[in-house]
């Protein structure tokens, strides 16, 4: 018979092209080398297919806006590496930005501190900077929805240059090749930010937002800073204004989250007793809600068994600053008994009643 649908025989090569066809695999065969297969020397990778530009557009609207609703920046820079940028990545900033120039001044927060979470691991600072580029050319066309777009520009600009995701040279780089006033008027407006006395560190409120408005990543690293000088100053009376300021009751419970979490990988004494101190006086001025101490201990304990990985002795001294707290009068008996794992059952005996246990005090480190 022929070989090769008549296109074999002794010495001949094969119909022309049949060396793209894939072959079945014959494990009877004398040169079939099952090594190669089952010690791992052939690697699979998953190949993301090319999107169109407006392909992603359209995902990366979806993926902003989805952000804008939990606020959460480390989920949306998941979901943009799923994506194949290629050599695209400047549009993810490009059209975060004229997203954010539709929505209200807390949205434009939240992509610049999006911007610079991005910053260094889906984003270059090229990509940054082509994307203001783009954005410059683009400003005829972006006033028209937006009047108030080189305005809005500048202000972008300036924060990024404060968050260090661009160089503050990009400016001059950028005034060479505009080609309109519109372009010149967003330029001057970012140097007159940055011009501005201690202009860095009010571009961090550049978009003058407060209260419920601020993302969560401002408002959590805003209580870790007033918990930092609280311990260094030990001011309760500053450490309630503080909290007052940032006018987010509903938020309180990441205070207390935040507070814990301090206790527990600082492990030395004084924190113990500042951070208990603190927690007891917002609680019986009724700034801090039984509601809100509830839901900040029991999202730690939660946490534990991710924060033991960091901290190894986190279960003790979380038994212990409990106990404290306890005593001190302000978390319920109820609340105790969540208390995760082994240290619960140390803390609480079930023969006493739920009665707390007397626990010694923690040597200063």
């Amino acid at each position: 018979l022929p070989k090769k649908g008549g296109a074999g025989g002794k010495g001949v090569w094969g119909k022309l092209g049949s060396e793209l066809e894939e072959e079945d695999i014959d494990r009877n065969d004398p040169n079939y080398d099952s090594d190669s297969l089952d010690n791992g020397d052939i690697e699979l990778t998953p190949i993301i297919p090319e999107a169109s530009d407006e392909e992603l557009r359209k995902s990366g609207e979806i993926i902003i806006l989805e952000y804008y609703e939990h606020g959460d920046s480390s989920e949306a820079a998941i979901a943009f590496e799923e994506l194949n940028w290629n050599h695209n990545r400047h549009m993810i900033a490009q059209l975060a930005i004229e997203i954010a120039l539709d929505h209200k001044p807390s949205h434009r927060e939240m992509t610049s501190v999006l911007i610079s979470d991005l910053y260094g691991h889906v984003l270059k600072q090229r990509d940054i900077a082509t994307a203001f580029d783009s954005l410059m050319s683009n400003l005829p066309d972006l006033i028209l929805d937006t009047p108030e777009a080189p305005t809005v520009l500048g202000n972008f600009l300036a924060r990024a240059i404060a968050d260090d995701c661009v160089p503050p040279k990009l400016i001059q780089v950028l005034r060479e090749k505009a080609d309109s006033d519109l372009a010149k008027q967003a330029l001057n407006r970012a140097d007159t930010l940055l011009s501005m006395k201690h202009g860095l560190v009010r571009l961090d409120n550049v978009w003058g937002v407060g209260g419920g408005l601020r993302p969560v990543k401002y408002l959590i690293r805003q209580m870790n800073l007033l918990l930092q000088e609280y311990v260094s100053s030990g001011d309760l009376k500053e450490a309630a204004r503080c909290l007052n300021d940032l006018e987010v009751p509903h938020f309180h419970h990441e205070l207390v989250y935040e507070a814990i979490v301090m206790v527990l990988e600082a492990i030395n004494a004084h924190v113990e007793e500042a951070m208990c101190k603190l927690l007891k006086s917002l609680s019986a001025a009724i700034i801090i809600t039984p509601d809100m101490m509830a839901r900040g201990f029991t999202r730690v304990f939660d946490d534990m068994p991710d924060i033991i990985l960091d901290v190894p002795l986190a279960a003790n001294v979380l038994e212990r600053f409990v106990g404290q707290c306890h005593k001190a009068g302000f978390i319920s008996d109820e609340l105790v008994k969540k208390m995760p794992g082994r240290g619960r059952k140390r803390f609480v005996s079930e023969g006493d009643g739920g009665r707390v246990k007397d626990l010694t005090p923690l040597a200063a480190h």
